[in-house]
C-alpha cells in the first residue's frame, strides 16, 4: 500500500495507487524529456550555393528605464512657425490676383505645421501651401486660401495692407 505523508501529523491514510494509464503517460513523458521527441530531422535539399540566415523572432524592446529623462518638447509652436507676413509688391500682387498670402516662416517648419499655425492664428481656411527657401536662407510660404475666403479681407485684418 501507498501512504500519504503529512509533515504535521506524520503518516495518515493510505493513498490511491497510480493507474496503469497514468504510469504509462509518466514513463512516456520521462522518455520524451531524456531523448527528445524528434527522432531524426529530415535533411532539406539546398538549391542555392549562398547561405541565407533564417529569420528569427524579432521581439519588441521592453526597456527597464527610459533612455531620455524627459520627452523632447517641440520648440516650434504656432508663434515660432510664422515669423511675419511679406509686404513686397509681388506679395501684394499675389494677394489681389491669386487669393494667396505670403509669409516668412521658420526654416524647420513643414507644410502641415504652417497650415495649423495659420489656421489657429488668423482663422484662415487654407487650400494649398507652397514653400521655397530664399537665397538669404529664409523660408517663404505661399498660402492659398479657399475660394470662399478673400485674401484682401484677411490681409487687411492681419495688417498687411
Amino acid at each position: 500500500f501507498f501512504f500519504s505523508f503529512s509533515p504535521v501529523y506524520g503518516i495518515t491514510q493510505p493513498a490511491m495507487p497510480p493507474t496503469k494509464t497514468a504510469v504509462k503517460k509518466a514513463k512516456a513523458a520521462k522518455k520524451a524529456v531524456e531523448k527528445g521527441t524528434r527522432s531524426h530531422k529530415a535533411t532539406r535539399v539546398r538549391t542555392s550555393v549562398t547561405f541565407h540566415r533564417p529569420k528569427t523572432l524579432a521581439l519588441k524592446r521592453t526597456p527597464k528605464y527610459p533612455r531620455r529623462s524627459a520627452k523632447r518638447v517641440s520648440s516650434l509652436d504656432k508663434y515660432a512657425v510664422i515669423r511675419h507676413p511679406l509686404t513686397s509688391e509681388s506679395a501684394m500682387k499675389k494677394i489681389e490676383e491669386n487669393n494667396t498670402i505670403v509669409f516668412i516662416v521658420d526654416k524647420r517648419a513643414n507644410k502641415p505645421q504652417i497650415k495649423n499655425a495659420v489656421k489657429s492664428l488668423y482663422e484662415i481656411r487654407v487650400s494649398k501651401i507652397r514653400t521655397l527657401i530664399r537665397p538669404d536662407g529664409q523660408k517663404k510660404a505661399f498660402i492659398r486660401l479657399l475660394p470662399e475666403q478673400d485674401a484682401l479681407e484677411v490681409a487687411s485684418k492681419i495688417g498687411v495692407i
